[in-house]
């Protein structure tokens, strides 16, 4: 082949920009329109039999590794499906095409070829190339060593490069497509429908979360990206429609990490006339089928971890502060201030109550130890604005949330749905928005108007698709499951 050793890019793209204009010269498009295929990389292996004279294929796919041999030549193409081996031999293909090849062809062009299959010496199943076409010119190198945190820059900003040469990330990505599908048919083999609700809101409202801000010009009107659809699910609910579900983004201003990124996928549902008992059973049950339609195991390697999705544990949040800080329950209950004191454990704000202070508690000591699926419930009714009180216990929410590796994948709970509580806990959400708590809920009283209209017993829950698809893919950072993630701006 006609390459430099080793060229720096800007050379190599040079030599391609110059292999186009010869062949525009030639009256050749290195930009062709289509050639028809009929089969791809895995049905070339697939078919394969011994004894079997081989079909015609016409296989369309990206060259990966090219070799020249005096008067044959070896390369690997990859299309959607994985790889093959093709051999182009001068006699097979002719004088013409064969020179083409040598002096045109580039590692990262997209070819057309023909041909039947047969095995090496080395025993690999091979394409023996009789008719050969350019598709598409690629004028830049691909990464010759591309490992991801390597040249994690690159991975995140040119995605194209990190799915063209990790197969490994494709395969993470198939996982998640395969989630999102696996999800849709649970909702709806339990008859959900599935809707779409705004994204840009009058008022922020459905988690604790700071939102972005943008302004309507033709409305003169401050909007904010939505941080959950959830208030408006629920007006759905109230119109009757009793199960609905919505997969979409959600938008955070908060900070990046390797387990958040401002703009995320959730799946969201409400289902009227049942409890979250009842959907604790839902979403255990729709995990293992989403793990099982993925063709992985139960028992999942995640990090230093051996997760088994098999079962599922269920824990009060005061049994598990109590489980895992090493406390008895006298001691959390009358002497909370000197358990905080003694963990070094900080308060977002003075004035806060216990069961503020018993979830301070948990998300410093106890998150983290939560690595196998457990199910978190009764969290404290003050931290849950928009959950209904337990029936026997009016101090506590009648509330999960569910944890596997350290990591919250879900959460849900009874829907509050007297207009009146609603009501009250907005404003004490707003007054503790005024007393300095950036994340805390906004007064919704067009929300309180459609609670005034009966919302039925209903219980809702929400699941991170980029979280779980980490858990499944045993992959350590956000930014790997999320095509194109929030980026600081390039210098």
């Amino acid at each position: 082949m006609e390459h430099k050793k080793n060229p720096d890019v800007s050379a190599e793209h040079s030599i391609r920009v110059g292999k186009v204009k010869d062949l525009e010269k030639k009256g050749i498009s290195a930009w062709p329109a289509v050639k028809q295929t009929n089969a791809t990389c895995h049905e070339v292996l697939d078919e394969f039999k011994e004894d079997t004279e081989s079909r015609q294929y016409e296989v369309s796919g990206r060259i990966l590794t090219i070799r020249e041999h005096g008067k044959t030549m070896f390369a690997t193409i990859q299309d959607r499906t994985g790889k093959v081996q093709i051999y182009i031999r001068k006699d097979a293909v002719g004088d013409e095409t064969f020179d083409f090849i040598k002096h045109y062809i580039d590692m990262g062009d997209i070819v057309w070829v023909k041909g039947a299959s047969f095995k090496t010496k080395m025993g690999e199943i091979t394409l023996k190339v009789t008719d050969f076409a350019l598709q598409s010119k690629c004028l830049h190198p691909l990464p010759e060593k591309f490992h991801g945190l390597a040249d994690i820059e690159t991975k995140y900003r040119q995605r194209y490069l990190d799915l063209i040469t990790d197969p490994e990330s494709r395969k993470r990505f198939k996982v998640r497509s395969s989630i999102i599908r696996t999800m849709r048919n649970f909702f709806d083999s339990h008859d959900f429908i599935e809707v779409e609700t705004p994204m840009l809101h009058p008022i922020p409202g459905g988690a604790a979360a700071k939102p972005f801000v943008t302004h309507h010009n033709a409305l003169d009107a401050e909007l904010y990206m939505r941080i959950a659809p959830e208030l408006y699910l629920k007006r759905l609910v109230v119109g009757g429609l009793d199960r609905v579900y919505e997969i979409n983004r959600n938008f955070r201003n908060e900070g990046i990490s390797t387990r958040h990124n401002p703009e995320f996928t959730m799946a969201e549902w409400y289902i009227a006339y049942k409890d979250y008992h009842w959907m604790m059973d839902f979403i255990e049950q729709m995990i293992k089928d989403i793990i099982k339609h993925a063709g992985l195991s139960t028992e999942l390697q995640y990090a230093d971890h051996l997760v088994d999705f098999a079962k599922f544990e269920r824990l009060s949040m005061k049994a598990s502060v109590m489980k895992y800080v090493g406390i008895d329950e006298n001691t959390l209950d009358n002497d909370i201030d000197s358990v905080l004191k003694q963990h070094e454990v900080h308060l977002k704000r003075k004035n806060a109550s216990w069961g503020e202070k018993l979830l301070a508690l948990f998300e410093e000591l106890v998150e983290s130890n939560l690595i196998q699926p457990t199910f978190i419930t009764d969290y404290p009714v003050e931290v849950s604005p928009l959950s209904k009180r337990d029936t026997n216990n009016p101090e506590i929410a009648a509330r999960f949330e569910l944890f596997v590796a350290g990591m919250e994948l879900a959460n849900g709970f009874n829907e509050l749905n007297d207009p009146f509580d609603q009501a009250e806990r907005f404003k004490q959400q707003s007054q503790a928005r005024t007393a300095g708590d950036d994340e805390a809920h906004y007064f919704d009283a067009d929300y309180v108007l459609a609670l005034e209209h009966a919302l039925p017993p209903t219980v809702g829950a929400g699941m991170g698709i980029d979280r779980l698809t980490m858990l499944l893919t045993n992959t350590p950072s956000i930014k790997d499951v999320i095509l194109f993630p929030t980026l600081k701006k390039k210098d």
